[in-house]
């Protein structure tokens, strides 16, 4: 996010914004945990709520918190274990990790865990907000 006194749009942080859900107290912990490393890097954090309020992200509200995304300065979006992937590539030290991850096979590892992950990450946080989504046949989720 902003700090104080900065106008979110005022200029792109070089490599772009990490976007991620700010009413879940997980990914909340999680970027901010990370934000002196990827700040080095170029990228700046704010909220999916924000980003998407202010208009700087085009997606439609159904679909906002559906992943982590990235938002590059030329407006490319890249979303989910991609994004991930995306900020490794750009920290020396975590460059192997997007290496490994390139690799046949292991391309479906990263993604099927974050998958998961992304699905069941209100669990980690009880302070996470995520609304309830329904299975395909209209059943709620967790639910029978």
């Amino acid at each position: 996010m902003s700090g104080p006194g900065q106008d979110a749009r005022q200029e792109s942080p070089r490599r772009g914004w990490i976007l991620y859900d700010g009413g879940c107290g997980f990914c909340y912990r999680w970027v901010h945990f990370w934000e002196k490393v990827v700040v080095r890097r170029g990228f700046a954090l704010k909220d999916l709520q924000s980003a998407w309020a202010e208009g700087i992200l085009r997606v439609p509200r159904e679909a906002l918190l559906d992943d982590i995304r990235v938002l590059t300065p030329a407006g490319e979006i890249v979303s989910g274990a991609d994004a991930y992937l995306f900020v490794a590539r750009q920290i020396w030290w975590a460059w192997p990790f997007y290496a490994i991850f390139h690799l046949p096979g292991f391309r479906r590892v990263i993604e099927s865990g974050y998958r998961w992950f992304n699905r069941n990450r209100y669990h980690f946080s009880r302070h996470c907000t995520l609304p309830e989504r329904n299975k395909p046949d209209g059943t709620p989720r967790g639910g029978a």
